[in-house]
């Protein structure tokens, strides 16, 4: 069974986050790491590895030089190999484009049994590029899996909601999205930490998967940031003495803010 695993390079939500001048997120001058909702797409992948014989997992990521930290990562914790899609062009693709690039890099790995992805990234948070993805491959999607099982050519998933949880089948090859409630993931031992080195990592450019730039970028997304600001700093909170009026207060502090 060969398994894609699509992760992403992220900034570290402990860092500041600022925006270049085309309203782009800024990413060179942050730390940055593997998506810790994407963790749990690898973990699950290896689950099943360990669950099986004949398992390749590969680790399929896009973006900047840096991004190969989050194939590193992924390939310390026990995946077999990597593919970085790295070109210039793919700079403020929006989910559009990245389903496009994604999608191109899947078929040239070509014979994919199944393709794990985390439930959304921590910095765009949108969950659509699944979707997006199993369409333009022609695969069935299941998503938002909290229990993932393989049975055969087919895979079964729970789906957990608000008020019932359901059982979802398809047929493999599939799309699959994972919760962070599927699993924990794994740390990378030193054993995996060192085998990772001789594990191959292949780069790509658009022009090895056939894909124009004119298709991806900036200058090809939907949609676009019209303006960013910074978040004004949290105020201090005003301070009640209740001298018999602080319910009266409270109530006219709501019909402020609209809440009542």
């Amino acid at each position: 069974m060969k398994i894609v695993v699509c992760v992403k390079y992220v900034p570290d939500a402990q860092s500041e986050r600022t925006f270049q001048p085309d309203h782009t997120t800024e990413r060179a001058s942050v730390d940055g790491l593997l998506s810790e909702l994407d963790e749990y797409a690898v973990e699950e992948a290896l689950a099943i590895a360990d669950d099986g014989d004949d398992v390749e997992i590969t680790i399929l990521t896009m973006g900047p030089d840096q991004a190969t930290a989050a194939i590193k990562k992924s390939l310390q914790m026990g995946a077999h190999e990597g593919v970085h899609v790295n070109d210039a062009a793919i700079a403020g693709s929006d989910a559009i484009a990245t389903s496009r690039v994604l999608a191109a890099a899947i078929d040239t790995i070509g014979d994919v049994d199944l393709v794990l992805t985390g439930l959304g990234s921590t910095d765009g948070t949108m969950s659509v590029v699944p979707a997006m993805l199993a369409e333009r491959l022609g695969l069935p999607q299941v998503t938002f899996a909290s229990e993932l099982t393989l049975d055969g050519e087919t895979v079964r998933i729970r789906r957990d909601g608000d008020v019932a949880s359901e059982t979802i089948e398809a047929s493999l090859p599939a799309v699959v999205s994972v919760t962070d409630q599927i699993n924990e993931p794994r740390y990378p031992s030193f054993k995996g930490i060192m085998a990772a080195k001789k594990k191959p990592v292949q780069t790509w450019t658009l022009a090895d998967l056939g894909v124009e730039p004119a298709e991806v970028g900036l200058g090809a997304s939907w949609t676009s940031v019209v303006s960013v600001e910074q978040r004004p700093p949290r105020s201090q909170g005003e301070v009640v003495t209740d001298e018999g009026q602080g319910g009266q207060a409270l109530a006219d502090f709501l019909i402020s803010r609209k809440f009542a």
